[in-house]
């Protein structure tokens, strides 16, 4: 009870202490090579299905080639400690400054500094804010790192790919499924460095009934400006076609566009009631513009293009189309 109650307040650690069955928890960790010709997303976690079955897995998307591999473990290789992010699976290894993989066809070691963490407070832990303690989400949602400098190197089949002066990312998800509609997005490559975006709209259940949510946010240079529904945030556009996502967020001091150009996504492994039955699709070589106002002093703060996006267009889109 303690480690559990203690980990609310960190959501970075590992959050399912004690649970047995119908029960998701994975780490994104995107990584960028210096030159821009390497991306990668390492996804590991653990999953439980309603019936109490379990699996470990670690997930492997190569942006660039467009292909994805799903590396299943037994549950007991899922090793997580308590009072901090660490996560080992197998001989593979996960925190917030490192990761070590030992896949049959990856290996090597990368370390992250001068992360970018989303703000927190006893009472608004992360990005989630007051919904965090709120016990019936049927997904949460962690930012680790907004933006990160990578040293290190992996081999990747038979290749050694040198990732330092690289660019990174990571969050996570937890609880049992994801929702039935969102769009997902982030980059962290603009034309300068010390930018990086994250924007997410999703249809979200509550209480019978359900509402759109939005958690956004852009790191410029020096500080965090937030978008999200719990500080009054208003979505006044959600919109995606085949080849374009809109958005347009605006709260009492920012008003924050959108335009993402969608790019030929790969498939990946989704939860559903905890077990990761479910397909989605991400591209990792879109690319997002950015218009950032700020309205009480009339300018605008950003005007860029965001490469080597990472974009996700998932199920009933038409549940959270604000034209």
């Amino acid at each position: 009870m303690i480690t559990r109650l203690q980990a609310l307040f960190s959501p970075e650690q590992y959050q399912g202490w004690g649970k047995t069955r119908r029960y998701f928890e994975g780490w994104y960790f995107k990584v960028v090579n210096d030159d821009e010709s390497k991306a990668f997303a390492f996804i590991p976690g653990i999953a439980m299905d309603g019936n109490g079955s379990q699996q470990a897995f670690i997930q492997v998307l190569d942006g660039k080639k467009r292909t994805a591999e799903y590396h299943k473990f037994e549950a007991r290789e899922f090793r997580p400690q308590a009072g901090k992010f660490e996560v080992e699976i197998a001989h593979n290894f996960f925190s917030g400054d490192k990761l070590s993989l030992d896949l049959p066809e990856i290996k090597g070691e990368l370390n992250f500094t001068n992360q970018i963490g989303w703000p927190g407070t006893w009472y608004s832990p992360g990005i989630m804010g007051p919904y965090t303690f709120v016990p019936f989400m049927e997904c949460y949602h962690g930012i680790l790192s907004m933006d990160h400098r990578i040293e290190g190197e992996l081999t990747i089949h038979g290749e050694i790919v040198n990732f330092n002066n690289g660019r990174g990312y990571t969050e996570k998800d937890w609880g049992h499924s994801f929702p039935d509609a969102y769009f997902w997005m982030q980059s962290n490559h603009f034309s300068e460095p010390g930018i990086s975006l994250k924007a997410s709209v999703a249809n979200i259940p509550w209480l019978g009934s359900s509402f759109l949510g939005c958690i956004a946010g852009v790191w410029l240079h020096d500080r965090l400006l937030q978008f999200t529904t719990y500080n009054g945030t208003k979505l006044r556009k959600s919109f995606a076609d085949k080849s374009t996502v809109e958005l347009v967020l605006e709260n009492k001091n920012h008003r924050l566009e959108i335009n993402a150009h969608r790019e030929t996504p790969t498939q990946l492994a989704s939860p559903v009631s905890g077990f990761m039955d479910g397909r989605i699709e991400e591209s990792m070589t879109s690319d997002i513009e950015i218009l950032l106002y700020d309205k009480k002093n009339r300018s605008t703060l950003l005007h860029d293009t965001g490469r080597n996006a990472g974009l996700e267009v998932a199920g009933k889109v038409e549940k959270i189309l604000i034209l």
